[in-house]
């Protein structure tokens, strides 16, 4: 049984065409019917579609029976597929490297139009260290603009292989599909592991079911399972028995049973998300021992960029809480603890691996479980040396001690790598915010730029503005190197001289004046006038660096007057100015909640 399996992944940059690619396969191997197929059919959700990428990691099984011609070349007459379509942007490279951990073989893909990218290298890096078997294949052979020679030249000097192992395809037309399939099968090793030996089953993914409850997506790397049988989750301690076990097809289809090699779902009836763990081992115990080695678990993503979110609705934080702990089940990356603002009242402070994770994150809150959120703009972690030698990681202004204890700061620094056509490198080297930079060639038109910046700046809209001047064609991934010393202040907003501390942010010493200007310059915008003068101030330390001034609203006191002596009017001009200095001493100005939003999304 476990010779006629290949398990395996396609991998690449985001949109060179896995979505694509896979809707052949789904094709060819007829396990979806022709009026029923549809473009990305694996991009089960509504956000990706609309957005034309992949969100979520989707297995299928796929049943391929080996045509005649090549049955004696694989000595195969009929082979089970068990793909699993990867996300291509480096904020989901945790989906990628979790499913890399439950197959034995990896697709590269690479856009003819294109050629290699930034997350390609770090997608193949991935699999390199799993030491997966990588089958290259470059895609869009059919449009006018591809240049499939010169791209296959970068694969091959990229993987070391001959250009003759470089199979093109055109997923579109269905071009070389067929060859590309049967050297997944040819070269991908069948699973190892024996169906005698103890149940041990990695969890690579899960779900929520309203009816089954927790379900848990695994790779059986040895023993079988059955429903009904009971089992142990080691890393959360969990005895449970299994209400249902199956395959993807891609939806879920029920079975009596998972054997060594397969991947499959048990549904685990498990109400409290929080067991279910995605790395964890499923065994079972004998005389209460685990008699089997469990897996290690996966790396634990650390989240790098932050947001607040808040239910505009008060009465929604339970909602939102099921919402966020039903989420992190098939998104382990998410992380979220409760907080409370004092203008919005409880929230949740929620931590991703980037921009695009946090998007994507609050928009599935309010499709998929209709709640209406409030979100703060992105910010970073930072790291303080207190003058007692203690070091905290601050996550938001508010948390940032007095400057006098204070004794060095630090920020999260990334290694930044961007690939660019030659013709681009005047116009990227000068958005570039360190000039301390190496370059590599990438064949005969395309340029490797290497260098190390804060993580503030990425995640300031660097990726939008590096598209703009490239129209679109470079490329950039990131991964995080550590923390470095930084001249970091806390730039303070006021408002009618007391403090926002929700307008608060963490800004280099150098360019606190800047951005306090800028902040200052949003809220004059937006700030209704009152009935005295309104102060804006941006401030470090004790110290006023930027101020703005909303001037009062006037009510013409003299427009009753008709003629008359001047001196009756500068009389009720006099008055109307000592009552709004009265005003202006007494007056409490409280900032509305959706102000402050609009100064967020600003940002």
């Amino acid at each position: 049984m476990k010779e006629t399996i290949r398990n395996f992944a396609i991998i690449a940059h985001i949109d060179h065409g896995k979505s694509t690619l896979a809707d052949r396969f789904l094709e060819l191997t007829a396990t979806i019917e022709k009026e029923k197929m549809q473009p990305q059919f694996l991009d089960r959700m509504d956000l990706e579609r609309e957005r034309g990428i992949t969100i979520k990691m989707q297995p299928v099984r796929m049943i391929w029976e080996i045509p005649q011609s090549l049955r004696k070349e694989l000595s195969l007459d009929l082979c089970i597929l068990n793909l699993i379509d990867t996300p291509g942007h480096v904020d989901f490279n945790y989906e990628v490297s979790r499913s890399l951990a439950a197959i034995e073989g990896v697709i590269l893909l690479v856009d003819a139009t294109k050629g290699i990218q930034a997350q390609t290298i770090a997608n193949l890096e991935l699999a390199k260290e799993q030491n997966l078997v990588i089958v290259p294949a470059i895609n869009k052979i059919d449009l006018p603009q591809a240049r499939t020679e010169e791209v296959a030249l970068e694969v091959s000097e990229l993987l070391e292989v001959p250009l003759k192992e470089i199979i093109p395809v055109s997923a579109k037309t269905g071009e070389n599909v067929e060859k590309l399939l049967t050297e997944v099968v040819r070269k991908v090793p069948p699973p190892q592991g024996e169906e005698t030996n103890k149940l041990k089953c990695l969890i690579f993914d899960s779900k929520y079911n309203s009816y089954l409850g927790a379900v848990a997506f695994v790779r059986v790397f040895d023993g079988k399972i059955t429903s009904g049988q009971e089992v142990y989750l080691y890393q959360a301690k969990q005895l449970t028995k299994v209400k249902e076990v199956g395959y993807f097809s891609p939806d879920f289809v029920s079975t009596k049973e998972l054997k060594t090699g397969e991947i499959g779902y048990i549904a685990l009836g498990i109400k409290d998300p929080t067991l279910v763990k995605i790395g964890d081992t499923v065994t079972i115990l004998e005389k209460e021992k685990i008699s089997i080695k469990p897996f290690e678990g996966y790396r634990e993503p650390k989240p790098v960029v932050f947001t607040s979110i808040y239910p505009e609705n008060p009465n929604d934080w339970n909602l939102l809480r099921e919402a966020l702990l039903k989420l992190k089940l098939s998104d382990s990356s998410l992380y979220f603890e409760p907080e409370t603002k004092s203008f919005l009242g409880k929230g949740f402070k929620c931590g991703f691996l980037g921009l695009l994770h946090a998007e994507i994150v609050t928009e599935r809150l309010k499709r998929e479980y209709g709640i209406n959120l409030l979100v703060s703009s992105p910010s970073v972690s930072y790291k303080i040396i207190t003058t007692d030698g203690k070091e905290i990681v601050v996550f938001s202004p508010r948390d940032w001690p007095d400057p006098a204890r204070i004794k060095e700061t630090k920020e999260q620094y990334v290694e930044l790598k961007i690939i660019t056509p030659t013709k681009y490198l005047n116009a990227v080297l000068k958005v570039l915010p360190a000039k301390d930079y190496k370059l590599e060639n990438l064949g005969a038109e395309k340029l490797l730029i290497s260098l190390n910046l804060p993580l503030r700046i990425i995640i300031e809209g660097f990726y939008d503005k590096l598209k703009s001047i490239t129209q679109g064609f470079a490329s950039m991934d990131y991964k995080i190197i550590g923390w470095q010393k930084a001249d970091l202040v806390k730039l303070e907003i006021l408002i009618a001289k007391k403090n926002q501390e929700a307008l608060s942010k963490i800004v280099p010493r150098n360019e606190a004046q800047k951005e306090g200007k800028k902040v200052l310059e949003k809220l004059y915008k937006v700030l209704p006038p009152q009935m005295f003068d309104l102060a804006l101030q941006a401030k470090v330390g004790g110290r006023i660096i930027a101020r703005k001034t909303i001037r009062a609203k006037r009510k013409d006191v003299i427009a009753p007057l008709y003629g008359g002596d001047v001196t009756r009017k500068m009389k009720l001009l006099k008055k109307q100015k000592k009552g709004k200095k009265k005003l202006q001493e007494r007056g409490q100005f409280s900032v509305p909640p959706e102000v402050l939003w609009k100064v967020f999304r600003q940002d």
